[in-house]
């Protein structure tokens, strides 16, 4: 069989609490938004949950992070040490998302083997990055990470299976499966339901894998002869996964690499979903600018590039305090919308000062670009098509060109995993 980098982990799940409490969105959600973390946070309350065990991004940048990392670290401590937690041994967990419309997403709880994952462009790993990793932001991620005694992962790794050969034939048989979990998540973000996959479909799961890893069919399905297979791409996530990626490389430095073979820190829980199921949207991520002139990046960005208002060209919108515009570029510098506005955007950025956050919402570009010294650009939207044939062909996008829907139908935190021996 070809090697899939996919597998059954020692998945920790939590016994006996309030479920809604303990799952909590992703890290990297509404960080421009403290007042929904606040409220999460009331609602939490002194209730165990994964808001205690991880660290929303929003607070990165803020004075007491390394507090706040010392308390997620024993919160963890705490969490194991209570028996809340409980392990079970080498399993898949076929999970069904319903989100906020009413929409099931399907997926697959494992663990991948990060030697088959290399985020740096251009690789030709099993596993790769979609957008361009900015390696500047594993640093503080990884401080969180490196004594950390669990992960709770919110990465979401996309397969490319047309014909629906491993997630379909476990939505069929669930009724056969015993349930781990089933409720309703909070801040109206729908419900989840897990089961633990048995042994006999766990077993077509790896074939169904391998036969979409074989390097024939693969080069015949892409009509590439001289690229490495790519089996998943990284949909959520990638700045996590390239964290754990980077945590396991230093525990291997520290260890050796024969000790380290065997190390937990060798494997990150994921989430696969198909991309060719109908419940997985790509939505823009757009850009908010804070504190800058935004009549001189408008003028600047005339200079830099031929715009037009209409016509052929990459087609972006923007919003600022004195009303909206719309913008075609006619000399743009990269193939896609999003790549061309960054380039510049970095370049102005570093010259002239002030910050940037990437949004998933029109509402809230909206909210926060008409504030005084702030400008927001909203972006079109990718084809879900395009993406394996270009990474294969071209390598990572440009960061943050899409987002797998909406913030409140994010892949919240649930499962864990021990990552320390």
């Amino acid at each position: 069989m070809a090697k899939t980098g996919f597998y059954a982990g020692d998945v920790l799940l939590p016994q006996g609490i309030d479920m809604t409490k303990w799952s909590v969105v992703a890290c990297d959600q509404y960080t421009s938004e403290p007042e929904y973390w606040d409220e999460v946070d009331a609602l939490v309350g002194d209730s165990p949950s994964t808001l205690r065990v991880t660290l929303p991004e929003i607070y990165l940048e803020q004075d007491g992070v390394k507090e706040r990392i010392e308390a997620v670290n024993a919160a963890m401590l705490s969490y194991v040490e209570s028996g809340i937690l409980k392990e079970f041994k080498n399993s898949y967990l076929y999970v069904e998302r319903t989100m906020r419309d009413g929409t099931t997403r399907p997926g697959l709880m494992g663990v991948v083997d990060l030697e088959e994952y290399d985020y740096r462009k251009g690789s030709q790993s099993l596993i790769r990055a979609t957008e361009g990793t900015v390696v500047e932001r594993i640093p503080p991620r990884l401080r969180v990470r490196e004594n950390a005694a669990l992960e709770l992962p919110h990465i979401m790794l996309l397969i490319d299976d047309e014909e629906k050969t491993v997630l379909e034939p476990l939505a069929a048989r669930k009724t056969e499966f015993d349930v781990a979990y089933d409720f309703t998540m909070m801040m109206d973000s729908g419900a989840i339901k897990g089961w633990f996959v048995d042994a006999a479909a766990a077993k077509v799961v790896d074939s169904a894998l391998a036969a979409l890893a074989e390097p024939g069919a693969w080069s015949a399905k892409y009509n590439v002869t001289d690229k490495g297979v790519l089996l998943f791409a990284v949909g959520d996530g990638n700045h996590s996964l390239a964290t754990a990626k980077e945590n396991y490389e230093q525990v291997k430095r520290a260890i050796g690499a024969d000790a380290a073979e065997n190390h937990p820190a060798r494997y990150a829980l994921v989430e696969v979903v198909n991309i060719h199921d109908p419940s997985l949207q790509f939505e823009p991520i757009h850009r908010v600018l804070f504190d800058v002139d935004a009549s001189d990046l408008l003028s600047e960005l005339g200079k830099t590039y031929e715009l037009a208002e209409s016509g052929e060209g990459q087609k972006i919108s923007y919003v600022w305090k004195q009303g909206k515009g719309d913008l075609v570029i006619k000399n743009p510098s990269a193939n896609l919308a999003v790549g061309t506005l960054q380039n510049f955007l970095d370049k102005y950025l570093a010259e002239k000062g002030g910050r940037i956050d990437y949004i998933h919402g029109e509402d809230v570009v909206e909210r926060l670009g008409t504030q005084d010294g702030n400008i927001g650009f909203l972006l079109p939207n990718m084809e879900k098509s395009e993406l394996f044939p270009t990474v294969i062909l071209d390598g990572a996008l440009p960061r943050k060109t899409f987002s797998m829907g909406h913030a409140y139908d994010k892949r919240f935190y649930l499962e864990a995993r021990k990552i320390q021996k």
